[in-house]
């Protein structure tokens, strides 16, 4: 009986070890074996302007500076000299953030296209007059609309859940 419970306790131990072993050299080379995560994406301010600037001639009353385009994300930076029509994304939730300028936002509510076509029109929306530093969170189908802009307005702009085109 001594001896069978020596040999139970022997395997025991043996059993214990082994889990030991495992536990000390397998996780920690999982924990190497990991694929490297890629580097922030950077983009220098110099490269954002100019991109700006050369897209400013292209597009009357709006520039627009690709700064990355994903399977999840667009980030735009975009200068707008006057008002726009009404636009609705469907998918994307957008991010405005403004980095110089003002201007009245109009959000939610309806559009409304002219019955000749062109560009359409909020009803019934939310106006802001919004400013560097402000930060406006613009839902997946809300519509939206900068009915005035003073002087210029430059926003960074963040979309998630867009298909690249």
């Amino acid at each position: 009986m001594k001896a069978q419970t020596d040999n139970l306790e022997r395997e025991t131990t043996m059993l214990r070890v082994k889990i030991v072993g495992i536990i000390l050299f397998a996780f920690p080379t999982l924990a190497f074996a990991q694929e490297p995560v890629p580097p922030a994406l950077y983009t220098a301010g110099t490269d954002i302007t100019s991109a700006l600037a050369a897209a400013a001639g292209g597009r009357g009353g709006m520039a627009a500076s690709r700064i990355e385009v994903s399977d999840h994300y667009r980030i735009n930076l975009i200068r707008r000299t006057e008002a726009a029509g009404a636009i609705v994304h469907r998918p994307g939730t957008e991010l405005h953030y403004v980095t110089d300028g003002a201007g009245t936002l109009v959000t939610g509510g309806i559009v409304v296209r002219p019955a000749g076509g062109g560009q359409g029109n909020i009803e019934g929306g939310l106006a802001r007059d919004v400013t560097v530093g402000d930060a406006i969170l613009i839902p997946e189908g809300t519509p939206h609309q900068y009915t005035a802009v003073e002087g210029s307005i430059t926003y960074l702009e963040v979309r998630f859940n867009v298909p690249v085109e």
